[in-house]
């Protein structure tokens, strides 16, 4: 699923990045608070990580204009040691997490993966749909109690459509979600590679509903 990471050290924005490339993420980057603002209003994510001190626009100011919007991404935000106002503040503008600045990346990522599994409804890190079981901590997919080894990009194709709470999902919206702004990949990219993810785990994992796309279980119509 793809991230936001809106930080302007470019150090830390790409530790962050491969902390969640590794943990099944696609990462994408803003340097500064104008360009987070504008990606995080016109451009589907799953997650936000953001910094309140960026530059030309604060993350404060980003995260109240995206609510009053009504743009409800899980935003966790970064913010310096001892600035505790600042995270109250966060808070109550509409922040799900927060992140004390110096962390761990693995503190980071647990926690990205906790507000975007919190605002699919799961409170478990593992998500049951029938004989599939899916553990977003641990990365590892079962069903019928039998392990399945999935390739990076088919899991997090089974990753996003399992926190969908069983809607259908157009081919536009996976792709939107699940590759990054520079992927060049053909236009049947999503088709393909829901026909490897119907190979591993059984054809009837995941159904087409023509005309408007894909849904985790139930018969093709």
């Amino acid at each position: 699923m793809r991230i936001l990471v809106a930080e302007d050290d470019r150090r830390i924005a790409d530790s962050l990045g491969t902390a969640l490339s590794s943990a099944g993420f696609a990462a994408e980057y803003a340097r500064d608070g104008e360009d987070a603002w504008f990606r995080g209003d016109t451009e589907a994510f799953d997650a936000v990580i953001l910094d309140l001190g960026l530059p030309t626009l604060d993350g404060l100011t980003i995260l109240k204009r995206w609510r009053r919007a009504g743009r409800n991404v899980p935003v966790l935000i970064l913010t310096a040691r001892g600035q505790w106002n600042e995270r109250v503040e966060g808070i109550e503008s509409g922040a799900d997490d927060y992140v004390v600045k110096p962390f761990r990346m693995e503190e980071v990522v647990a926690r990205v993966r906790a507000i975007v599994r919190r605002a699919a409804g799961f409170a478990s890190s593992q998500i049951e749909i029938g004989e599939l079981v899916l553990d977003t901590r641990m990365r590892q997919v079962s069903r019928a109690g039998i392990p399945i080894s999935l390739t990076p990009q088919e899991y997090r194709l089974l990753a996003f459509m399992a926190h969908q709470g069983g809607r259908v999902v157009s081919q536009l919206e996976i792709a939107e979600h699940l590759y990054t702004e520079n992927f060049e990949g053909g236009s049947n990219a999503v088709e393909v590679l829901i026909g490897r993810l119907r190979k591993r785990l059984g054809a009837d994992i995941i159904a087409t509903r023509r005309g408007f796309g894909y849904i985790l279980g139930g018969a093709d119509r």
